[in-house]
């Protein structure tokens, strides 16, 4: 079905591998890959990890992508969902056109050009007398994934305060301008220069308001082949990648993070219980060295290992330890006083308190790490089809 009336639903919900929570859009995740990732997680085994993140990769989740197009009535919004949707105003599926729209409920359309995506065209913002503060909590932005705001003829204060509440609700979105064919035919410059005002003009208005640049389109929607449509439409598949692959990789990353915290508290009793030499067959526990090394090697991120895992990735040797050489080679328990009490007073012993600070420098360094490795993983172009 094309189109519908009414407002974009919460589709949350829960379902579970255990011990770790998943959330409804990636059930796909079966208990054996929960199992067989954390396995990999505990042991530091990131060549493992790459793998089942790949194969977990060829069997994405699909969640939906909610899209808000809105701005001011008669700026073309519905045009440009038929011309996004690469289908005519005369088909039965298409928004309808040229008319005065009396329903005051967002109206949801889909495409096959872009699956598992729903595309929700707003009332325009002049359609009522409300306010733009009533208007933002009606439509209830806080529901949709990027929110693409049309503008044409001029760059509106409507726009502008459109732009400044989606930054502020940390909303991903563009300011497309629509009839630029009419701009061309009407405006007597030269195509270049007409289209470096209409940015220039929109920059400005968004820049008094404290709004950092967002992407911005020059597009015309009766003749979408314009190249203006062409970079929108390649964008949008980028971040509509980024958005699907988000919450999945936040999930990953939440299992990884509790698998490392378990295992620093773990070593924090060893630490206590002064075993460290016994247990991690270290020589000298004094020396924060020695234990800086044996740590850094029990969570896999030692120089050795990132080098494998950057070759298993076509990295280069270096690709993990850029930017962290230095720090490794600080004394790797010095933190903030605040921290040092807390730890001081939970192991009593001040080498037991360097020993935990060491070990809390390595589990945040494989944390960085196993982040680096998600999203190189998750978000590169190879992988499935849409």
């Amino acid at each position: 079905m094309e189109e519908a009336v009414g407002s974009p639903e919460d589709k949350q919900g829960t379902c579970f591998s255990n011990p770790v929570v998943i959330s409804k859009d990636h059930c796909n995740l079966s208990k054996e890959d929960v199992k067989n990732f954390e396995i990999a997680v505990d042991k530091g085994n990131w060549v493992e990890f790459i793998s089942i993140v790949k194969q977990i990769k060829q069997n994405p989740p699909r969640p939906t992508v909610k899209i808000a197009v809105t701005g001011d009535s008669g700026n073309g919004m519905s045009s440009f969902i038929n011309a996004l949707r690469e289908i005519g105003h005369e088909e039965e599926d298409s928004a309808p056109i040229g008319v005065v729209r009396t329903t005051q409920k967002p109206v949801l359309y889909s495409s096959s050009k872009f699956p598992n995506v729903d595309l929700w065209d707003l009332p325009g913002t002049g359609v009522t007398s409300q306010s733009m503060e009533d208007y933002l909590e009606e439509m209830g932005f806080d529901k949709y994934d990027l929110i693409i705001i049309i503008a044409s003829e001029q760059f509106s204060s409507n726009h502008v305060k459109l732009a400044k509440a989606m930054q502020s609700m940390r909303r991903r979105f563009y300011v497309v301008w629509t009839k630029l064919d009419r701009d061309l035919s009407i405006g007597g410059l030269p195509e270049p220069q007409l289209r470096e005002n209409i940015h220039k003009n929109i920059q400005e208005n968004l820049q008094k308001e404290g709004v950092e640049e967002p992407p911005i389109f020059l597009v015309s929607n009766v003749s979408p082949s314009f190249d203006g449509f062409q970079k929108l439409r390649d964008t949008l598949r980028r971040d509509l990648t980024i958005i699907m692959y988000d919450s999945l990789l936040g999930t990953l990353f939440q299992i990884c993070k509790e698998i490392i915290s378990k295992k620093v508290e773990f070593i924090k009793g060893i630490i206590k219980e002064d075993n460290l030499q016994e247990r991690f067959e270290i020589s000298d526990p004094n020396s924060l060295a020695e234990c800086q090394k044996v740590f850094q090697e029990h969570f896999g991120v030692d120089n050795k290992s990132l080098r494998r895992v950057a070759r298993i990735m076509s990295q280069s040797d270096t690709y993990f330890t850029d930017g962290m050489q230095s720090q490794d080679q600080q004394d790797g328990w010095i933190l903030s006083l605040p921290h040092k009490l807390y730890v001081a007073c939970c192991y009593f012993s001040l080498t037991h308190m360097q020993q935990a600070c060491v070990l809390d420098e390595a589990a945040e360094k494989t944390k960085k790490i196993v982040n680096k490795i998600l999203k190189d993983t998750i978000l590169s172009e190879e992988g499935p089809a849409n």
